[in-house]
């Protein structure tokens, strides 16, 4: 199987926990509004948010583009009906993979006390 690009990214969810609780306006502008409830439905929902945080900052990588190529909204992860997370790339994001030729994208994603991560592999 080709690869056409891939990323990875860690979030300390500390430090995440942090940021969302001194500006929760940024949760609207880093997330959807399905990325958000789900997190919502957790008992702590800043790990699931740091490791869709870094599972965007991922597929930024798998691109070979950096912060303000596109939206983060423009990459949701969505969970399918098996549970396993999947992206919904759309807008400026959806248009560069395009210009790559990727079609498909797998992304995994973990998370630990402190740690968040996130690996996206871009494929054709």
């Amino acid at each position: 199987m080709a690869v056409i690009g891939l990323g990875i990214d860690a979030v300390d969810i500390g430090r995440f926990r942090t940021v969302l609780g001194r500006r929760p306006a940024i949760a609207e502008r880093l997330f959807t509004a399905s990325e958000r409830a789900y997190a919502a439905g957790q008992a702590d929902p800043a790990p699931s948010l740091a490791a869709r945080f870094a599972a965007k900052e991922a597929v930024m990588k798998a691109l070979g583009v950096g912060i303000g190529a596109f939206h983060w909204t423009d990459v949701e992860v969505i969970r399918l009906a098996s549970g396993q997370p999947a992206l919904h790339v759309v807008g400026a994001a959806a248009a560069l993979a395009g210009e790559q030729g990727v079609r498909r994208w797998l992304v995994s994603l973990t998370h630990t006390g402190a740690l968040a991560e996130a690996v996206v592999a871009a494929l054709p």
